[in-house]
């Protein structure tokens, strides 16, 4: 790659959401109680969860790397979107944008894979309940965990390393709230047909392994407890699940749509609103579907408080 090649650009402009002036106000509030009621509900379950002995098992030591997940993958996005909202200058410079997108890659990886993991761990529960503790052992469960993490960090530096090969001429503008890598692949002005090939193939595997393993665990799931003639099992495995899916299949859904069925030549309003389901809703939505409704959290809570006010 020419080195006058990559500092054409020094900088790129976000569009950001397409709202009217009047209604920024409005939305800046918005974005920022759902980005704050991310980061502290996220915040409350990993500290209840490191505080609380009874929460020391698999199911929230990956409940605690989810919530982690779901923080960043805000943090990386929400809080330069609330700036652009209210600033008049919306530009980002060069490396911080391929920054950003590098992070973003990795963060939602990492929730593609944990969310299949949390989705395993339950399989192993209802469906093999007298080989739990056998099967998610600590040293199962941390390799699962290094592993995600390990695919994800060199899933993200691939589709990095093949993006800033690629040139950008005089066109810096990105109509998106943040940086977006089919955003990028459309600005460039060298050939992409690599970077495509790459996100068909490596990311739609990467997409696809996670999704199944969701299913496949759902599915004997649901078989299991079908078996079941407990009505009150029934509808408690079906409650929870029926959320868990609700949420895989809001963000696997807007994933794909940005991903795999938009064009690669032209951005649209549509995509702008499924960017913002999978990196402010989704986050916003697991700590309420995953914890703030289990039993278990809700008892780790109440003596979390109940500890709270007896040191005032």
């Amino acid at each position: 790659m020419r080195r006058e090649n990559q500092s054409s650009v020094s900088k790129f402009l976000l569009l950001g959401l397409p709202i009217r002036q009047e209604q920024q106000s409005v939305f800046f509030t918005l974005f920022l109680a759902m980005y704050l009621t991310t980061v502290l509900g996220n915040l409350l379950i990993i500290l209840l969860i490191r505080l609380d002995s009874h929460l020391h098992t698999p199911m929230y030591f990956f409940l605690s790397h989810l919530a982690f997940s779901d923080i960043s993958l805000s943090s990386i996005t929400v809080p330069k979107m609330l700036i652009n909202i209210q600033a008049q200058q919306h530009s980002i410079s060069y490396n911080g944008c391929i920054s950003q997108m590098y992070f973003f890659v990795l963060f939602g990886c990492l929730d593609n894979f944990l969310l299949a993991v949390m989705a395993y761990d339950r399989y192993v529960a209802i469906c093999h309940p007298l080989h739990y503790i056998t099967v998610m052992r600590k040293e199962v469960c941390i390799c699962l965990v290094a592993g995600s993490w390990l695919f994800c960090c060199v899933h993200a530096l691939l589709h990095t390393l093949l993006l800033i090969r690629l040139s950008f001429c005089s066109n810096n503008t990105i109509p998106n709230f943040f940086c977006d890598l089919t955003a990028l692949l459309r600005l460039s002005c060298s050939d992409i047909s690599l970077n495509k090939l790459v996100i068909f193939t490596e990311g739609g595997l990467l997409f696809i392994m996670p999704l199944s393993s969701i299913l496949g665990s759902y599915i004997h799931i649901g078989s299991t407890v079908l078996r079941d003639p407990s009505t009150k099992r029934f509808f408690k495995t079906f409650s929870t699940c029926g959320s868990h899916l609700f949420v895989v299949s809001l963000y696997y859904g807007t994933l794909a749509g940005v991903y795999f069925f938009s064009s690669f030549q032209n951005a649209s309003d549509k995509d702008i609103v499924a960017s913002v389901i999978y990196t402010v809703v989704t986050p916003l939505l697991n700590p309420f579907i995953y914890s703030l409704r289990n039993r278990d959290i809700k008892q780790a809570l109440e003596v979390f408080v109940t500890r709270a006010k007896s040191f005032k």
